[in-house]
């Protein structure tokens, strides 16, 4: 298939759920359709900023078509469609493509500890299964395995391989994948903190957390490096720092949640074993949100 690529600042969306833990679609809908008008380039649906490991197939399905319905060709729709089942994962991707995702986002399968062959069998029988693109996961703090260079430009040579979300924090990986990879691969941060400096590397764009509650200016960041306007992206970026940090005072996304909470966009519901902030954590939230200019 032809190279797709996304860029800019893509949100790793909340699933919003009522207090009972039920998905409250209503919030939703208005969230996916506000982060669309605030500038958002993508939106990547039922990732583990979405909790997809608490969804039942019924609803991980539902969440992706509902997204996609309200993009409505706006914005392209990356799915999320990792398992550390390989089946289930293909199972996922073919819905994904069935309900219309501009591509499939895959994690490296978690908690199995497959060997880097394990690793490439894996998003290989994938790859296979769909005709959209896959984007590789590459997550080891949540994962414990690392995609490596090697596996991944080993990858690349399959044509819907099209790039990868890298959360390593690792800045040297994705020049490493740029040499490695012998076609254009689409590189994106899986890290806010490190957003500029992963464009500075090489990299296409942000797949974020912050711009759940700071589409705008998590957008602008993106903007203004296109733009060539690199000292305005780094002084945004500054600014969102203190954001940064605090969403992930403790695991994702149980922080963003609040926060949202916080701006009135969706309540801050979690599902076990993801248990409410602490009482610390909230106060920490709401001064960066303070702070960075979103909350009086």
């Amino acid at each position: 298939m032809s190279h797709t690529f996304f860029s800019g600042s893509i949100t790793a969306l909340i699933t919003p759920m009522n207090r009972d833990g039920s998905l409250d679609f209503v919030s939703f809908e208005k969230l996916v359709d506000w982060q669309i008008q605030e500038g958002t380039a993508g939106l990547c649906a039922v990732g583990t900023t979405g909790e997809s490991p608490t969804l039942s197939h019924t609803e991980h399905h539902a969440v992706v078509e509902r997204t996609i319905k309200i993009a409505n060709g706006r914005v392209p729709v990356i799915a999320g469609a990792g398992s550390n089942s390989t089946s289930e994962a293909v199972d996922l991707a073919r819905h994904a493509e069935q309900a219309g995702a501009a591509a499939a986002l895959v994690v490296a399968p978690y908690y199995n500890k497959p060997t880097q062959e394990g690793l490439y069998r894996h998003f290989m029988a994938i790859a296979d299964a769909v005709s959209i693109p896959v984007i590789l996961y590459n997550i080891p703090g949540r994962s414990i395995i690392d995609i490596s260079v090697e596996t991944t430009a080993r990858l690349a040579k399959h044509g819907n391989i099209v790039g990868v979300k890298d959360a390593t924090a690792n800045l040297f990986r994705p020049l490493q994948v740029r040499r490695a990879v012998e076609k254009p691969f689409n590189q994106l941060s899986g890290e806010d903190g490190t957003a500029v400096a992963f464009l500075a590397a090489g990299g296409d764009g942000c797949i974020s957390v912050t711009s759940n509650v700071a589409p705008a200016l998590c957008a602008a960041v993106q903007s203004a490096w296109k733009a060539g306007k690199t000292q305005e992206a780094m002084d945004i970026q500054d600014r969102l720092t203190p954001l940064h940090d605090t969403l992930f005072c403790e695991s994702n996304p149980a922080p963003a949640k609040y926060a949202a909470s916080l701006l009135g966009l969706a309540g801050e519901t979690c599902r076990l074993p993801l248990a409410p902030l602490s009482d610390a954590s909230r106060q920490k939230v709401r001064q960066a949100l303070v702070e960075v200019g979103l909350l009086d």
